[in-house]
């Protein structure tokens, strides 16, 4: 007889615990154990939460290479069944080779569950091929694709978040937090009672004391420096909607802006500015002719405006001109800096509620959220758990189809938050929605593309831009350096059936199989995989904490930001007060639910895993975990610079430090 030495660990996450009996057989080359009872010293508490058990199983002769082991459970008399959360299992033949088995995952029934050794990777004993096999079957039946909505990218089926597959679950943690911070938004920012009043604001003091409830930093600041240009200008680089403005070498046609209008006492122009690349665009031509929302009665405006922007000598991008809608009349007035107080005001009150709704659907929903949920799925029903690529990505999937399903149902279905009181909400939501999905490139996703072909590589104090692609930087290492490890030619990737298929699900149901996109249809070299899965992290993680986590900071204060706006802009200039401008605000209801939704999208939660984090070891080789300790280090040193810069700013950009980017879609 031959005995192994058999160690579980249980998980440390809340309520991992079972009180059921657990079985183990282990399955070798040469042969199988029979299955065996883990009855250990512990007794009943050797599974539970954070427990590390020892077991022996003893065999006739020795297996040989250990492939896989099967686990299963079983309640006992008078014990209800339960969900028991095993982190990994170790065994030690008695030839004294280790072999680890990463599971980290719910086993909630009674089934066998099969879990292969971390290190195999390509799969020649056909027990191995079974297993997989089996588990890329069972995952295809777990995780179907479903259409919400025509045009849209595809998402995970699925009728409630109780019936979501125990791995990909929110925690008990994640789940009470969220939902306390959902019900009770209104009464944490001490707004209830204000979200039934439907009359409009009558002035700017009441929405101050409504404000003043709830402040960071930035919001702070954001309320005192809405109205100036130069903070205008700011945002479009800093705030949470970064990636619209672009070097302007030639005006739009349906943009007359001449040298009189915005340089009109000075020796500059137009024609010379802009080759020095100096002036910028904004075109949200995406928004044009969208029908807006219908709230408390009330139709609402939504316009499309361009917008110029100059850089002077000292480096301050400021607005020039601002044209509201997309055709030039004598009705659509180009709104300039020496117009009126309020005239240019309420010109950049209804820019920045356009691009409020810009953000939301297209930098935030479609280019984060949705493209997210399409990489999780894909990889979920194509790519088994012991291959490199799901190493890689699954912590970057962490909680992104719940929060997808949640976002669905509360802020985007007919009874939604955006729905209700955002003035792109219901029917114009789908129609900005499609014409994001038809103008998304494979460059726009990836950063150093992006930058360069919006030709915004030398402009100042662009934090966004400094932070990110160092970002990406790192995790290009991080991602060559792992990839590389495991595929050592451009063949190997080319026959790796499971990464074709993932590519060819996202092509298929993210990107509708446009291939004018750009996104590649399969990979054919080491170089296109490793820079499609740089792309898929930096998206998971630093892009969306880009786009979400300053929400609140420059949304919370509705002047900078609303949500919708009830008035139409003025066609004629010189009709305008500050009354105006108050009538033209969403109403009192309306605004503190917006306060309160971005306040939600904002919370992180205290389960938050940052970036470079894999809580779960399913890298157990030596290079692999190298490499892993490497990046994590980057990403530490990089943090460090980041917080010294900020220390010199008087906007503080935090949000591409590494310390604060969730590893995924989380929020």
């Amino acid at each position: 007889m031959v005995q192994y030495k058999v160690t579980v660990f249980t998980g440390d996450r809340l309520n991992s615990t079972t009180l059921n009996t657990v079985y183990i057989k282990l399955v070798g080359t040469d042969g199988e154990s029979d299955r065996k009872w883990l009855m250990g010293l512990k007794g009943a508490t050797s599974f539970v939460r954070g427990a590390v058990s020892k077991f022996k199983v003893s065999c006739s002769t020795s297996l040989g290479n250990l492939v896989l082991i099967e686990l299963d459970k079983q309640s006992l008399p008078l014990f209800p069944e339960d969900d028991w959360f095993c982190a990994k299992v170790e065994v030690k033949s008695p030839e004294g080779d280790i072999y680890s088995f990463p599971v980290y995952r719910w086993i909630a029934d009674s089934k066998v569950h099969r879990f292969k050794d971390g290190k195999v990777f390509e799969d020649n004993h056909h027990l191995g091929r079974y297993s997989r096999q089996q588990e890329i079957q069972q995952r295809e039946e777990d995780y179907r694709w479903d259409a919400y909505a025509e045009g849209i990218p595809h998402s995970l089926k699925a009728q409630n978040p109780i019936f979501l597959p125990s791995e990909v679950q929110f925690s008990f943690t994640k789940t009470t937090e969220f939902v306390y911070t959902a019900s009770t938004g209104l009464t944490e920012l001490k707004l209830k009672g204000l979200d039934n009043r439907k009359e409009k604001w009558d002035n700017i003091d009441s929405i101050n004391r409504v404000f003043c409830c709830k402040k960071t930093e930035i919001s702070e600041y954001v309320q005192e420096h809405w109205k100036e240009d130069a903070f205008f200008g700011y945002q479009f680089l800093n705030g949470v909607n970064p990636i619209l403005i672009q070097c302007c070498t030639t005006l739009p046609s349906n943009f007359p802006v001449t040298d009189d209008m915005v340089f009109p006492h000075s020796r500059c122009d137009l024609a010379d500015e802009m080759k020095k690349g100096n002036i910028f665009l904004c075109d949200y031509k995406l928004l044009d002719g969208v029908k807006a929302n219908t709230i408390n009665g009330k139709k609402q405006y939504l316009m499309a405006p361009l917008v110029l922007l100059h850089k002077p000598p000292d480096n301050k991008l400021m607005p020039i001109a601002i044209q509201l809608k997309q055709t030039p009349s004598d009705d659509n007035p180009i709104f300039l800096p020496t117009d009126s107080e309020y005239d240019w005001l309420i010109a950049k009150i209804f820019v920045r509620s356009a691009d409020f709704n810009h953000h939301q659907l297209n930098a935030h929903l479609l280019r984060t959220h949705l493209l997210a949920e399409v990489f999780a799925v894909s990889l979920l029903r194509n790519v088994p758990m012991v291959h490199p690529l799901y190493k890689l990505l699954k912590l970057h999937t962490r909680y992104t189809l719940q929060i997808n399903f949640l976002a669905r149902r509360l802020l985007i279905s007919e009874i939604g938050a955006f729905t209700q009181f955002a003035s792109s909400g219901g029917e114009g939501m789908f129609t900005i929605l499609k014409r994001s999905v038809s103008s998304m490139t494979y460059s726009s996703l990836c950063m150093p593309d992006d930058i360069a072909e919006r030709g915004l590589e030398a402009v100042p104090n662009f934090y966004y831009r400094d932070d990110g692609l160092k970002v990406w930087d790192i995790i290009h290492r991080f991602v060559q350096g792992m990839l590389g490890y495991y595929y050592k030619s451009d063949s190997e990737v080319q026959q790796d059936s499971e990464l074709q298929k993932w590519i060819l699900d996202i092509f298929e149901h993210g990107f509708f199989s446009q291939a004018e996109t750009g996104i590649p249809q399969t990979f054919t070299c080491v170089t296109e995989l490793v820079k499609f899965v740089t792309m898929v992290i930096f998206t998971c993680s630093a892009q969306h904490a880009a786009v979400n986590s300053g929400q609140y900071d420059y949304g919370g204060w509705m002047p900078n930001t609303p949500i919708s706006l009830q008035l139409p802009p003025p066609t004629t200039k010189g009709t305008t007060s500050e009354a105006t401008m108050l009538a033209t605000f969403p109403d009192v209801n309306v605004t503190v639910k917006g306060m309160a939704t971005v306040w939600l999208l904002s919370k992180q939660s205290s389960d938050f895993v940052p970036l470079g984090q894999y809580p779960e070891e399913h890298f157990i080789e030596e290079i692999p975990r190298k490499i892993l300790k490497d990046f994590q280090m980057e990403l530490e040193d990089l943090s460090l610079v980041i917080k010294a810069r900020n220390k010199r700013l008087e906007v503080p950009y935090t949000y591409m430090d590494p310390a604060e980017l969730e590893n995924s879609v989380a929020i």
